[in-house]
């Protein structure tokens, strides 16, 4: 059997009705399925689906009541866990360097954090967050990856800054990640 891509990564959020405004509303992503699942023991789970583009999905589960499954919890994942930003993202592709510029004026446009472009010599992005504080990438590949490319070897050197990490203490969970938030210009 031969790859095919991803069906869906699933996350969870607190907000499903923020969640989705911001999926729709901001990145364009229409819903394509959308379910209640009511719990036996109480409670239920809100689920829905995004079409992010080539019938390839991100879909949210937003739980209410259910038994063992705490209230409240870091549904951006990175600070919970107390990695930077970068450990665990979402990248969507932009199609091309105007692409991505053009996305990263429009997410401004509409209020959104984002960075300006950043080149990693083989592809360009721009990173914000959702309402949850995932943290999301736009992508585009700006030249074709070679054998050397699949080689494991030292590129580069960065900051612990650029890793979001000014303060490592800030990211243990319980502590605020207020000084752990790299400046627009030198998120990777």
């Amino acid at each position: 059997m031969s790859n095919k891509g991803f069906s869906h990564v699933g996350l969870s959020t607190l907000d499903l009705d923020r969640t989705r405004d911001f999926y729709e509303n901001v990145l364009g992503f229409k819903a394509v399925r959308c379910d209640v699942l009511r719990i036996k023991e109480g409670g239920q789970i809100r689920h829905i689906f995004f079409d992010t583009g080539h019938d390839q999905l991100i879909a949210f589960m937003e739980a209410r009541g259910v038994p063992g499954v705490p209230a409240a919890y870091d549904a951006g994942i990175n600070r919970g866990l107390g990695v930077p930003n970068v450990f665990y993202h979402f990248a969507f592709e932009a199609g091309s360097e105007a692409g991505l510029r053009e996305k990263r004026d429009e997410l401004r446009a509409r209020g959104i954090d984002v960075t300006d472009v950043v080149d990693h010599d083989w592809a360009k992005s721009i990173y914000f967050k959702d309402p949850n504080g995932v943290q999301l990438e736009y992508c585009c590949f700006t030249r074709v990856l070679n054998a050397d490319d699949a080689r494991m070897q030292d590129r580069a050197e960065i900051s612990v800054r650029r890793l979001g990490l000014e303060d490592p203490d800030a990211l243990r969970p319980g502590v605020s990640a207020a000084a752990a938030v790299p400046a627009t210009s030198e998120r990777a």
